[in-house]
């Protein structure tokens, strides 16, 4: 058998298991499921390689304790189940890793943690030292504390902006579906697709919500897009089924693996693009979105025609072009009703009428990521 260098060649591997993988369908924990994950997990370890291990599940296994039939959809129950759950989740984790002489450490992030320069650079310095200390990091996100406002919605999106974080060289999305299909598996005649080597590979391919519909939030659009941000950053990406996880972390060609096809990219410009939600609009001229798509400049004044939207210095805003297509993402450096008097002057003009507070660029190339 051909094993996949991609991954037995890989020296740290993130693994992300979802709720429907781990739970049964009263949406308790299944312990045989947990430890069977721990033991391809230990396996993984015993060869050589670290393991970062992004695991749902907390609400889940909360459901049961709390009397809960299904995943509330209000926001303040789902947080009252994580709380209990989460607690449960990790016992289990610690317990059966105990076995094999591994000590875990809990990671609980949000979103402000991956998109403020304060937070994701202290996240990087305790997954350095955990990893360092020879602990296998447990995460998840956060979900006790987090708002609606402000979530990763989905495992799967946090997975691969962790895989970034602890500059990986392998993720593997582990799930309840084998891997990806040209059409819903659940008909006849339709395929597993082996290898996605860029987006032409995936024209056609019919995207849908299949597995993980019971305990779990994602389905197949998210697993594909959290692919997307990994290869992107050239981190190869194996979508598989839980059961297959021995299989496919040995290097076996099961599911289907997303080559990696990109650099890696400032941690802040990767998260900018997949992590944050844009606050507003600032309309530019076809002159400034050459300047900045072709030539990666700042993009000032001169060539902004007006904004949308309420937003403040600091938030991402998106840049679009005359014909309406959005063409960067970045972090703005005025507040939204400053704008319009902003809009179409030179940074001479600029330090002249308003002072040299204003003279600056409207937003910054190191601030900004080409969509």
């Amino acid at each position: 058998m051909n094993l996949r260098p991609e991954v037995t060649a890989a020296r740290r591997v993130v693994v992300k298991v979802g709720s429907s993988s781990l739970t049964t369908a009263a949406g308790g924990i299944d312990p045989d499921r947990l430890r069977g994950l721990v033991d391809t997990l230990a396996a993984v370890r015993a060869r050589g390689a670290e393991v970062v291990l992004v695991s749902s599940g907390a609400i889940a296994a909360g459901l049961a304790p709390l009397g809960l039939k299904r995943r509330p959809r209000g926001l303040a129950a789902q947080q009252a189940a994580a709380s209990v759950g989460q607690g449960l989740l990790v016992r289990h984790y610690t317990e059966d890793l105990a076995r094999h002489g591994i000590v875990t450490g809990q990671v609980l992030l949000t979103v402000d943690d991956v998109t403020r320069r304060a937070h994701y650079r202290n996240a990087h310095q305790t997954f350095a030292k955990l990893l360092e200390l020879g602990v296998l990091p447990i995460v998840n996100e956060n979900d006790t504390v987090a708002t609606s406002e402000i979530r990763f919605g989905d495992n799967d999106r946090l997975a691969a902006l962790v895989a970034h974080l602890v500059h990986a060289d392998l993720l593997v999305l582990l799930s309840d579906v084998d891997g990806l299909y040209d059409g819903n598996p659940a008909r006849e005649g339709t395929s597993l697709i082996p290898d996605v080597r860029g987006e032409a590979d995936l024209v056609g391919v019919e995207i849908g919500t299949v597995g993980a519909a019971g305990v779990g939030t994602g389905g197949m659009t998210t697993k594909v897009e959290a692919a997307r941000i990994a290869t992107g950053a050239g981190i190869p990406v194996v979508l598989t089924s839980a059961p297959n996880a021995a299989a496919a972390l040995a290097g076996e060609p099961v599911g289907t693996l997303f080559h990696g096809r990109g650099k890696r990219r400032p941690t802040r410009l990767l998260w900018l693009a997949h992590a944050t939600e844009a606050k507003g609009q600032v309309l530019v001229d076809a002159g400034a979105v050459r300047a900045v798509v072709e030539r990666r400049a700042s993009l000032l004044a001169a060539g902004v025609l007006g904004a949308s939207g309420a937003f403040a210095a600091g938030d991402p805003i998106d840049v679009v072009g005359p014909d309406g297509a959005v063409v960067a993402r970045g972090l703005v450096n005025f507040d939204s009703e400053e704008i319009p008097a902003l809009a179409g002057k030179s940074s001479h003009a600029l330090k002249r009428e308003l002072g040299a507070a204003y003279e600056r660029e409207i937003i910054h190339r190191d601030d900004m990521v080409i969509l």
